[in-house]
């Protein structure tokens, strides 16, 4: 069965930067879309960031521009790296696996903490 287990997450100062990692094992990987999801208290799981087998990628437009989305296909691992840090980015983040760039399939990872601080 897929398992997915992200790292990374962490507290921040606002305006800094983090790293979120996600690694793959029980799948084919190369051949999904991955993708970066977040859920804070009291709203909806939201797409994050999204990338194909082929490395397009789908942003939503809260973190265009400070948010990149990477992935490697020999490791089995999509990573975020997240700059330019706001407090509105605090949220769980869940990796997903096998959706298409704006929807999530089943697979999710079991998620990390990001908290940022003002």
């Amino acid at each position: 069965q897929v398992q997915l287990v992200e790292s990374g997450g962490g507290l921040v100062q606002a305006g800094g930067s983090l790293r979120l990692s996600c690694a793959a094992s029980g799948s084919i990987f190369a051949i999904y879309t991955m993708g970066w999801y977040r859920q804070a208290p009291g709203k909806q799981r939201e797409l994050v960031a999204s990338i194909t087998m082929n490395g397009r990628t789908n942003y939503a437009d809260s973190v265009k521009g400070r948010f990149t989305i990477s992935r490697d296909n020999a490791k089995k691992t999509v990573d975020l790296q997240m700059n330019s840090l706001k407090p509105e980015d605090t949220s769980v983040y869940y990796c997903n696996l096998g959706g298409s760039l704006d929807r999530p399939s089943a697979y999710w990872g079991q998620g990390t903490q990001v908290t940022v601080s003002s």
